[in-house]
């Protein structure tokens, strides 16, 4: 009896972390359930509550840096950091493993960072209206990804990894400049999305 009861006592203070209130494991929410929570718009009051903020809207907020303290929100699902001025987004972004939704658009980001592929549970994906002039290769490794919206941008090269998002259903290109090589060489690698493209360009472009 002595021994179960040391074998217990082990137990307990092995897991002793996991038995505070603080010790709380993310949940995937469909999109009905995600909707249902409220959206933080104040990141200070975000702050108070960590642990249950799943949506959070830091539009119009003129960051010029990528708030770091974000990354203390584990369940966070949904993340908006459109029209700031932002110039580029932490490699760290990429431990937020439970987003799905991810607006960057209206900033001023010219590369999105390698981590990105790290968010495979991300199904929407905004970075229209940027100075984006490449894409990562990681981004292929964005297995759930539905939505990808790059209107208007600077970009000339696209990864053959793009192939790899086989649940793509809906791109947007419009806006950059691209051949008819170009977009056809877009459209054979993703042959299932339907995919918005600006009117052909007579212009010599990366492919």
């Amino acid at each position: 009896m002595k021994c179960l009861q040391k074998i217990f006592l082990l137990f307990l203070l092995l897991t002793a972390d996991c038995l505070l209130p603080t010790c709380v494991s993310a949940q995937l929410l469909d999109t009905a359930s995600l909707l249902a929570y409220p959206i933080y718009d104040n990141l200070q009051e975000a702050l108070q509550n960590p642990d249950k903020v799943y949506r959070l809207d830091l539009r119009r907020n003129k960051l010029k840096i990528f708030p770091l303290d974000i990354l203390k929100f584990k369940n966070l699902q949904e993340l908006d950091l459109s029209k700031n001025n932002l110039k580029e987004l932490p490699e760290k972004i990429g431990t937020l493993t439970n987003l799905q939704v991810l607006n960057v658009s209206g900033n001023k980001l010219q590369y999105l960072p390698d981590s990105i592929g790290e968010l495979k549970n991300l199904k929407k994906l905004v970075g229209s209206r940027n100075s984006l002039i490449a894409l990562p290769k990681r981004i292929g490794d964005l297995h759930n990804l539905e939505i990808l919206d790059l209107w208007e941008n600077e970009l000339s090269t696209f990864p053959d990894e793009l192939s790899k998002l086989k649940k793509l259903r809906w791109m947007d290109l419009r806006v950059i400049l691209l051949n008819d090589e170009d977009q056809e060489r877009i459209r054979k690698l993703l042959p299932d999305a339907k995919i918005f493209f600006s009117p052909s360009c007579k212009c010599v472009t990366g492919g």
